[in-house]
């Protein structure tokens, strides 16, 4: 599929992200100029608050964005309101130094001059200060404005939408049309905020101030405010219109969440769709949120009521228990520990098991003769590992591997999901973890070597959610078991498959495979 092919198949789903990307940018940066203004003329009247106050503004800049939205999931969970609140304190910085510089930089001599004629302080203020420096302030704010389009693409991470749903769905199935349909509308946008603002900037600045004299300023100047009124009215257009189209839910609502990789993605809309084809709940779907940390926390805090976890992981990663391959032990367990510490039910498992398992070329298991992990540990001295971040912290990931088979690494890189298949194709390293389902593995034709001493612990799909939503809505437990029993291994690597290499969209594999099914008309 060409470029222009996916944009023409996918062209509503680019412009439905496209106006959340501009909606969620223009209320972070509305905010940042409400609270940054002001702080920036504080500090000017105040300067003992000054050194603080840009002080904080300035940590706060130097917080890796990912950290950023990282700490906001615990306070304010998932969705718009921690994305944007990470963008407003990341865009404060320039707002508040340029209003502060420009308020600084107003020559002396016309502070007292204003003062001679009877200006009051706030009249100085307003009449003088603000005035000149407007164009030192607009600045800042175009500056925060261009910074805020890009930095709002990682708002997909929790949930909150955006074009950054599309770059990261890309690179998680190595779909370079998808990426550049979410980046390039992007770019796009930073660049029409930037000429706008600058725009602004031209206007707002005093006639004293402006260069040269221009014999269609006059003209151009209602060029400008033609164009800038045609932008905010289309803004305001955008607000209302979506504002509209989205009433508010009347009825039963289950909120269905997922982790950020294509089996989660599909099996969390077949979920969704297999309630919505046989109930009168609605659905609101939160896909693609992140790792376990980040679905589970979102799950304890109730910004989502359910969402498809794994046995092995439930057991090892979230209650710290030691890796074991007993199945009914660690179902049990999970199911009785969830209970009682999180008031969370455990469904019954799905048909299949997707555990992990290590991934290397047909060339590197023929050289080695690979064909277990014992086989692997004799010669991994020699090899470079790419892993994801989990697999490289988890006990029953990198760490506990290499204690339970006795080997050590040459180099081992912490990667995203898709990007370790292609450092793996381009022989950046020798080996990957990876998903027994993983659509890749059939994709690049991979070689996946037996775990002979079973330390991984089963991981059967189960879905798991909040007592109180599972008391509201109880016939969702026959759908699920009967989806579940429907899926085996081999039908989820098939369905990954057809994402991850067909191109096909996760939502439209889950629904052609219900409809398969006859779950749904």
């Amino acid at each position: 599929m060409s470029f222009w092919e996916y944009i023409s198949e996918n062209y509503e789903l680019i412009l439905r992200l496209l106006v959340e990307h501009i909606k969620l940018t223009a209320v972070s940066v509305g905010l940042a100029i409400l609270i940054g203004v002001p702080l920036g003329i504080l500090i000017s009247r105040f300067s003992k608050v000054s050194k603080p106050i840009l002080g904080v503004a300035n940590v706060i800049q130097a917080i890796p964005s990912m950290a950023l939205l990282g700490f906001m999931i615990p306070l304010l969970g998932i969705g718009v309101l921690p994305a944007t609140v990470a963008v407003v304190l990341y865009s404060l910085l320039p707002i508040i130094k340029n209003t502060y510089t420009g308020i600084e930089s107003i020559n002396p001599q016309m502070i007292e001059a204003a003062k001679g004629i009877g200006l009051t302080s706030s009249q100085v203020l307003t009449k003088v200060q603000i005035p000149l420096s407007l164009p030192v302030i607009m600045a800042g704010i175009r500056i925060a404005a261009v910074t805020a389009v890009g930095l709002m693409t990682m708002a997909a991470f929790i949930g909150a939408g955006g074009l950054g749903y599309l770059v990261f769905s890309g690179i998680r199935t190595v779909n370079n049309n998808q990426i550049l349909a979410g980046a390039i509308p992007a770019c796009l946008l930073a660049l029409l905020v930037d000429f706008l603002l600058g725009l602004v900037e031209k206007l707002v600045t005093p006639v004293s101030l402006q260069k040269g004299d221009h014999p269609n300023k006059k003209k151009n100047g209602s060029l400008r405010k033609g164009i800038l009124i045609v932008s905010a009215a289309f803004i305001a257009f955008v607000f209302i219109f979506t504002s509209f189209n989205n009433p508010a839910n009347a009825g039963r609502v289950i909120a269905i969440g997922s982790k950020d990789y294509t089996e989660q993605a599909i099996i969390g809309n077949m979920v969704a769709d297999i309630i919505e084809g046989n109930t009168d709940i609605t659905v609101e779907r939160n896909m693609d949120l992140g790792g376990t940390q980040v679905c589970f926390a979102a799950l304890v805090k109730g910004d989502i009521d359910m969402y498809i976890e794994y046995s092995g992981t439930a057991y090892t990663d979230t209650l710290k228990y030691a890796p074991t391959s007993d199945v009914q032990l660690v179902y049990d367990t999970v199911k009785k520990d969830f209970k009682e510490k999180y008031n969370i039910d455990v469904l019954k498992q799905m048909g299949f098991n997707n555990t992990y398992t290590m991934a290397v070329t047909q060339e590197t298991a023929e050289k080695y003769g690979l064909e277990t992990i014992s086989d692997f540990a004799k010669v991994a001295p020699q090899l470079r590992s790419g892993t994801v971040f989990e697999f490289s912290n988890r006990e029953d990931g990198l760490p506990g591997l290499q204690k339970a088979y006795g080997f050590t690494m040459k180099e081992s890189f912490a990667l995203d999901g898709a990007p370790r298949y292609t450092a793996l194709i381009q022989g950046e390293v020798d080996v990957i973890d990876a998903f027994a389902t993983d659509g890749l593995l059939k994709k690049f034709g991979l070689k996946t070597l037996k775990d002979d001493k079973q330390f991984f612990p089963p991981y059967y799909a189960m879905p798991i959610i909040r007592a109180d939503a599972l008391a509201e809505c109880p016939e969702i437990v026959p759908l699920l078991e009967t989806l579940g029993d429907l899926l085996t291994d081999e039908i989820m690597m098939a369905l990954n498959y057809k994402v991850d290499e067909l191109q096909q969209t996760p939502e439209a594999v889950a629904k052609e495979f219900l409809q398969e099914q006859a779950l749904i008309s």
